[in-house]
């Protein structure tokens, strides 16, 4: 059995080290250039090579390839093969976020054993925290200057649910979903993990995610899930099903659902109903 307090060792100190590099570039001054190109209509730049680069240099360093197989954004092959020990790494979450200027970007580095995460971190470096998880063992964040307990919202009414949601990556299904709900207050945040992170900090409670012509990626919902998970929270299908990774689809198709658990079964039912008010509307 791998030591995973030993390799979360590790990984929160690459985290950090990860979290240093992207501030760097985010905050040069003067006319500096940060190559944004861009690969299936999402933007890459420059920080996006240099962290992912960093991250899987120090892992595989002292890890190796032997024993764990990598899948991350910048270097992803279809071919890759299917171990049962898995870094699914996204070395910047939210990429227009850190080109906007927004502050609202994230590193997630998540380790799965066969198709589910079982330790996982998500930096948020413009909040200077590192939010991390081992299965059954809580999550918990850490600044520069200790760690505390994480634990979800409870709230009393649906209607008192806060639900985040994205700027980007909006349509007309999707909104109509968000306009048909219970719970109208919505948080707008950028990245999925630093979605996940208001659920974890209680300043929201519920996350949607709906595929279209594209979906999310595994590297983008990996380490926030088993965070949340961790917290107290849920995140799955619409129909109630886990998610599942590394099955050779890095695709989330579907309705995901990320909750504080509280009205989790509900709030599923209510979006595949409203779901298919919508397509009777659209019909």
């Amino acid at each position: 059995m791998k030591d995973l307090e030993k390799i979360l060792e590790l990984t929160r100190s690459v985290g950090w080290g990860a979290t240093d590099i992207l501030r760097s570039f985010y905050h040069q001054t003067g006319d500096y250039n940060l190559e944004v190109q861009y690969k299936q209509n999402e933007p890459v730049t420059i920080a996006d090579v240099n962290v992912n680069n960093y991250i899987l240099d120090n892992l595989q360093a002292v890890l190796g390839h032997d024993d764990f197989a990598y899948i991350s954004e910048e270097t992803y092959k279809v071919e890759q093969a299917n171990q049962e020990w898995v870094w699914i790494i996204d070395p910047l979450d939210g990429t227009r976020d850190f080109i906007e200027k927004t502050g609202e970007y994230a590193i997630h580095i998540a380790l799965v054993q066969e198709t589910r995460p079982v330790l996982a971190v998500v930096a948020v470096p413009e909040a200077q925290k590192l939010y991390y998880a081992i299965k059954g063992g809580g999550a918990f964040v850490e600044t520069r200057d200790g760690k505390i307990p994480l634990q979800v919202s409870s709230r009393e009414r649906i209607e008192d649910l806060t639900l985040v949601v994205s700027r980007s990556h909006r349509n007309q299904r999707l909104n109509y979903l968000l306009q048909h709900l219970p719970c109208q207050n919505q948080k707008a945040v950028g990245s999925v993990g630093g979605k996940i992170a208001a659920i974890v900090e209680q300043r929201a409670d519920v996350y949607i995610s709906l595929s279209g012509k594209s979906a999310p990626k595994d590297w983008d919902i990996a380490a926030p899930e088993l965070i949340l998970t961790e917290a107290g929270g849920k995140f799955t299908h619409f129909d109630g099903t886990p998610l599942q990774y590394n099955t050779g689809d890095i695709n989330q198709w579907g309705g995901l659902l990320a909750s504080n658990g509280q009205y989790h079964e509900v709030l599923c039912q209510e979006a595949e109903r409203i779901l298919q008010a919508w397509e009777e509307v659209k019909n």
